[in-house]
């Protein structure tokens, strides 16, 4: 691959991943809503129908159901039960953490996905980018501020959860190129939906109204999105390089909170949230100085 295609993919790879995390933000924000009257596995549950049903639809409109098969194959397969199983773990552990506590490990990923790629996938892993995931993580725990009170043995289980989205996201790397990502997305989207369904029916029903349906139905729509453009930020680019911009996600979750709920941050926060904004300028103009200009034509 040329630098400049490089180049090229890793721009898609940011713009997807910073479009996923948007996604999966104004997604938890609906679900926040819904969960006020209805139980957490239930609820994940009805969502994850709606999911499966709209990305059966968009991929019939690909013309790619002809190829189901492959989402219940190798890779594919795999990534897609690691997923549901990060999923379970992280809701699990949430219920029994501060939400700050729990963000913040959760939010330790981007670290992860650097390592892993440097261990496993052979990416060389440059000084600016170690420190880009480093500022923006301690730009992250500045923002969130978790107290130390509120680690308990669940502070293990989300670990295990944010390691088991990093290994997600390597697994996307390994799936063949020929495989749509819309059916990567219908079988991550069908997993989940059948470990809640499991869970509903340990956990129980409650009766809902059209609010909740309805909320959750434009959550689906989210959710879907942020699997979608997730996966290709993984398929595209330098993984190293797409993983900082994991933490956007913290941006667009202030914003929320700021305009539905008030939440103003205090000066520390702010101050996290400058590192967060630097580390992936940071990453860009490093980037850019890296791709040579090319001469003008005789």
């Amino acid at each position: 691959m040329t630098l400049s295609a490089s180049a090229a993919a890793n721009r898609r790879g940011i713009l997807c991943m910073v479009g996923a995390m948007g996604c999966f933000v104004t997604n938890d924000a609906l679900v926040k809503f819904a969960s006020q009257s209805m139980p957490s596995a239930q609820l994940i549950f009805i969502r994850g129908v709606m999911s499966v049903l709209l990305v059966l639809a968009v991929a019939h409109a690909l013309g790619a159901t002809s190829r189901l098969r492959e989402a219940t194959r190798g890779w594919v397969a795999v990534r897609a039960l690691v997923d549901a199983c990060a999923t379970m773990l992280y809701l699990g552990s949430l219920f029994h953490l501060p939400i700050g506590n729990a963000t913040a490990i959760n939010l330790a990923a981007p670290l992860f996905m650097t390592l892993f790629a440097a261990l496993f996938m052979a990416e060389r892993v440059r000084g600016a980018r170690w420190l880009a995931v480093g500022f923006g993580f301690f730009g992250v725990v500045l923002v969130i501020q978790p107290r130390a009170e509120g680690f308990n043995g669940y502070a293990l289980v989300c670990l295990v959860g944010t390691l088991f989205h990093a290994a997600r996201d390597l697994m996307t790397r390994r799936i063949h190129a020929g495989v749509p990502s819309i059916l990567i997305t219908l079988s991550t989207a069908a997993a989940v939906t059948v470990v809640s369904g499991a869970g509903s029916l340990l956990q129980g029903w409650k009766p809902f109204g059209l609010l909740e349906f309805a909320l959750l139905a434009l959550a689906s729509v989210f959710l879907t999105g942020g699997y979608y453009l997730i996966i290709n930020s993984m398929r595209h680019g330098e993984m190293t390089l797409v993983a900082p911009f994991r933490y956007s996600g913290l941006l667009f979750a202030l914003v929320l909170g700021y305009g539905v709920w008030g939440e103003v941050p205090n000066m520390l926060a702010w101050f996290g949230i400058a590192l967060l904004i630097g580390s992936g300028l940071y990453v860009l103009i490093n980037e850019k100085r890296r791709i040579p200009i090319a001469p003008p034509p005789d």
